[in-house]
């Protein structure tokens, strides 16, 4: 188990180390993370075990996920009074982004099926 947090943590390290070299506009651990499913697809396309170890380490991850909220709970609790005081804004910005990401999704899988029904189509 611990390799596999070595491993998480090498490309996350990677994928910071790439976007500070690079200056793009992508947090870190996101290109760590894509370049962490392109080593596992090239394991899996090699024949290679596509890193049982990370396996491992990522469902041990993922089975305590729900402690990694508990600083944004304390965050709330503490900061409540400036919560309450910018509820108005807050509210809007939530129930648009919400609007946003729903009308997102939809168009990409109207856009998904048209593509795969007029590639794969009868």
């Amino acid at each position: 188990m611990l390799r596999g947090i070595a491993a998480l943590l090498l490309f996350q390290l990677l994928g910071e180390s790439l976007v500070f070299l690079t200056k793009l506009p992508v947090p870190g651990p996101v290109v760590g993370l894509v370049l962490l499913f392109l080593a596992l697809q090239l394991g899996r396309r090699t024949g290679r075990a596509p890193f049982p170890q990370v396996e491992g380490a990522a469902g041990a991850l993922l089975s305590n996920l729900g402690l990694l909220f508990v600083p944004a709970g304390v965050g709330i609790v503490s900061l409540w009074g400036v919560l309450q005081s910018q509820l108005g804004p807050i509210a809007v910005v939530l129930i648009a982004s919400a609007a946003f990401t729903l009308a997102v999704t939809v168009w990409t899988f109207i856009a998904a099926r048209r593509f795969f029904d007029g590639k794969w189509g009868s």
